[in-house]
């Protein structure tokens, strides 16, 4: 299934959470920002919110690429939701939104969605797919939220909560994969290179992280 070409991968996404999970994962993205007004979808479904997000990202990211015909370039888009209580969350308006959440969250369950959209732009092919995880939140106080918000993490996350950053000692479980929370489903990432027949070993750089060699198999 391998290319023998060589393979880039262009995030299309500004989220530091997002790479550095693709960095762990042994690959070493191109990051190129999408720009794209997230407030121009509207739906229904939180599903389908996020998966036409993370396809306008990609769409918008595509436009802007000038592929080179030495190498194979894919191109991710990801976009993610919290559905709580009947409504779908991106990111808080403001500290007081974040705030209002928070209380209304505690001690609850919500299930945040992460569409994602990897383009081929070579093969001129696309593969997309939403990855789903249930999240528990803590019970936590009033002043546990205030100090949380005041660090202005929450602000700058969908469902105002981080799992890999301070939002982390809030949560008691998750159901699902944890990197559908940071934002980006690994596994899912691995299926959906499989339908654009490739793996996600061709995308392993020469070094792991550790410092170990890691070289492509096959």
């Amino acid at each position: 299934m391998s290319n023998s070409m060589p393979l880039r991968l262009v995030l299309a996404s500004q989220s530091p959470a997002r790479r550095k999970l693709l960095q762990a994962a042994g690959i070493e993205p191109d990051v190129l920002v999408s720009g794209v007004d997230e407030s121009q979808v509207v739906s229904d479904r939180a599903e389908d919110l996020c998966l036409e997000l993370a396809r306008l990202k990609a769409q918008a990211v595509l436009g802007r690429l000038r592929p080179s015909a030495e190498e194979r370039t894919l191109v991710l888009g990801c976009d993610s939701v919290l559905a709580f209580d009947g409504e779908i969350l991106g990111k808080p308006d403001d500290a007081a939104d974040a705030t209002q959440r928070w209380v209304r969250m505690r001690g609850r369950s919500g299930v945040l969605h992460t569409g994602h959209c990897l383009i081929d732009v070579t093969q001129e092919a696309r593969a997309e797919a939403v990855a789903s995880t249930t999240v528990h939140f803590a019970d936590i106080t009033d002043e546990e939220i205030a100090a949380y918000v005041g660090t202005g993490e929450p602000l700058a996350v969908a469902g105002a909560f981080t799992i890999d950053g301070l939002g982390g000692a809030f949560l008691t479980g998750i159901e699902g994969d944890p990197g559908t929370v940071v934002g980006l489903s690994l596994p899912l990432l691995r299926t959906l290179l499989r339908e654009l027949d490739l793996r996600v070993t061709d995308l392993w750089t020469k070094v792991a992280p550790g410092g170990q060699s890691v070289e492509p198999l096959g």
